[in-house]
This record gives C-alpha cells, sequence and structure tokens, in this order.
C-alpha cells in the first residue's frame, strides 16, 4: 500500500492456467498491488503449481477471490476499471491510471467476454504487437500494465532505491 492508504488492484476474471496466476500473485506482491479472482476459477487455489510459480511470496499477497463477475461489481462499488484487451483502440500507455484504479485481464484462452467489454469500451486498452500473434502471455500482459500503471503514479509506496549491486567489468 502506498503513502496515501491507496493500491493498484489487479483483477483476473476467470484464470484458468494456475502457473499464470501464481507468477501474476508474486508480480502483485513485488509492486504492492491487491489481486483479484474472479471466478469460476480453472484450478484450486491450493495447487501445488500455483504455488511453485508464485514461489515463497504466496502467503504475503493481498488476494480476494470471487464467485463470479456480478459478485466481484457488488463488492467493489464505483471501481475505476480498465479492461486489458486485443480489442480496444486506445493503447495502455494513453490512459492516466488512478493510484486505487482496476486493471482488469480474461482468462487466457478468450479474455473478457464481449458482453462485458461492449458496456466499457472507454474503459478498453491494449498492448501493441507486431505481427499476427494472438496476444502476449497473461503473466507479461500484467507486469506490463500494472508497471505503466504505477510509473504515472510515480512508483508510490515502492522502494525506488532498491539494492544496489555493484557490476565488476573485467
Amino acid at each position: 500500500m502506498n503513502e496515501q492508504g491507496k493500491q493498484m488492484n489487479i483483477v483476473l476474471l476467470e484464470p484458468e492456467i494456475p502457473a499464470n496466476t501464481g507468477n501474476i500473485g508474486r508480480t502483485c506482491v513485488a509492486a504492492g498491488a491487491r489481486l483479484h479472482l474472479i471466478g469460476p476459477l480453472g484450478f484450486r487455489l491450493d495447487e501445488k503449481s500455483l504455488k511453485r510459480a508464485g514461489m515463497d511470496y504466496w502467503h504475503q499477497l493481498d488476494v480476494t477471490t470471487y464467485i463470479d463477475y456480478e459478485d466481484f461489481l457488488g463488492r467493489n462499488p464505483g471501481a475505476r476499471i480498465y479492461m486489458a484487451t486485443t480489442k480496444a483502440t486506445k493503447i495502455y500507455t494513453e490512459v492516466s491510471y488512478e493510484p486505487d484504479c482496476y486493471i482488469m485481464f480474461g482468462k487466457e484462452s478468450a479474455g473478457i467476454p464481449e458482453e462485458i467489454l461492449v458496456d466499457h469500451k472507454e474503459e478498453c486498452i491494449r498492448i501493441p504487437m507486431a505481427g499476427q500473434i494472438r496476444s502476449l502471455n497473461l503473466g507479461n500482459s500484467v507486469a506490463v500494465v500494472l508497471y505503466e500503471a504505477l510509473r504515472q503514479n510515480e512508483f508510490l509506496g515502492m522502494n525506488r532505491k532498491g539494492k544496489l549491486h555493484r557490476l565488476e567489468w573485467s
């Protein structure tokens, strides 16, 4: 959580692959972000592959689960939600992220359903890609957009100095 008591929120709608969710959980811990998992999930939260991908950070993760999309909306009234989709016209760097916004990503096989996107056209964002590739890996997509949102908010709440390591050049 940052100095203003605000925190970025990553939302996964019906994630299917436990290793992706574990990786994203680890990214959220590193970024000081909350993770929201909207069901139905394609795995159990106690799966070894989920914990393995999240390494030993899973216990530090601020994670909330929801039965479905309606449950998520009901428990987060007034949330400013950006929706990552390959169908968007707006690039993810063309929006101004609030320090407590929600950034939603859909399931690996299908993304966010069209019936949700149609009601949120102005909040839809995309990551530009060359060629005919369908999409980036979900974990990579989350990292790209989350760190842009954090950059725009001057990495509030994060250790900007980090660990210093001297490089020894021979």
